[in-house]
């Protein structure tokens, strides 16, 4: 499969991938987080080309990631801001991050901290179960066919290998 078809794989992550996919979003994404909005100052924050940065700016746009804000009008300038779409990443680049300080740190311990403001304690980020309450491990979650595959299958929209393919990536039988 191309890379510019990963978006039409019925897989969640493929299709975040598809948005998020390459180091300058993320950057972009991460930036957007330290209160980043203008286009020049993402521009020296990154070191990134002109035309890159305007295409991945352009694509978290249209998949609804920012929104583009006019804070000027001669001549007009915009500024990119964080959708409700887009601040529900905070988890994801958070824990990204606390990755990093854990496993890619040069010595030296985190290069930033996250404080939390309701307790001010400097935080690591933990993912746990929305109904126990439990630290998640990959030991311990178990994936399992959910409603976006079985209403595919009802319509035949998955043909047989590829029906084969998840049930095998799954362990589950049919």
């Amino acid at each position: 499969m191309r890379w510019s078809e990963i978006d039409s794989q019925v897989c969640s992550v493929s299709r975040a991938l598809a948005v998020l996919g390459d180091r300058w979003t993320l950057l972009v994404i991460r930036d957007c987080f330290l209160g980043v909005r203008r286009f020049d100052v993402f521009q020296k924050s990154l070191g990134i080309t002109r035309h890159r940065l305007s295409d991945r700016l352009n694509r978290l746009v249209q998949h609804g990631v920012l929104t583009k804000v006019p804070y000027r009008q001669k001549p007009l300038r915009h500024e990119y801001r964080l959708t409700d779409m887009g601040r529900e990443l905070y988890p994801v680049i958070l824990t990204l991050a606390h990755w990093g300080d854990k496993w890619l740190d040069d010595g030296d311990g985190a290069p930033i901290q996250h404080r939390h403001s309701l307790c001010g304690q400097i935080m690591h980020s933990v993912l746990s179960c929305s109904e126990c309450g439990e630290a998640l491990e990959a030991r311990a979650v178990r994936p399992v066919i959910g409603p976006g595959i079985e209403k595919k299958l009802a319509r035949g929209q998955l043909d047989a290998s590829e029906t084969r393919r998840l049930m095998s990536l799954l362990n589950t039988e049919q």
